[in-house]
């Protein structure tokens, strides 16, 4: 069985948002907190994690990284925003 990859957003101390690819989210984002991820990250904790979406492949959670890194940053937080709008709809 293949792993997942993960194209995801973390929100900064400094309230920036950073985007990365991996194919273990809990492990990626623990290296960002321990400054061991990014060099953009390192002094910038600490982070968390606001928004992923998961693939089957690499190649597709990458190059979704890549629209990320695209994106303003109000588009950004409108997918966040979204994101979080639908988590509390599911759990009611």
């Amino acid at each position: 069985m293949e792993s997942k990859h993960y194209a995801y957003m973390l929100r900064c101390a400094d309230n920036t948002i950073y985007s990365g690819y991996t194919n273990n989210l809990e492990k990626r984002v623990g290296a960002h907190n321990s400054g061991k991820g990014a060099k953009y990250t390192k002094i910038r904790r600490p982070v968390v994690l606001v928004y992923y979406e998961s693939f089957d492949t690499k190649s597709e959670a990458m190059a979704r990284e890549y629209q990320f890194k695209h994106l303003k940053k109000q588009e950004k937080e409108d997918l966040i925003k979204k994101r979080k709008k639908n988590a509390k709809k599911s759990n009611k």
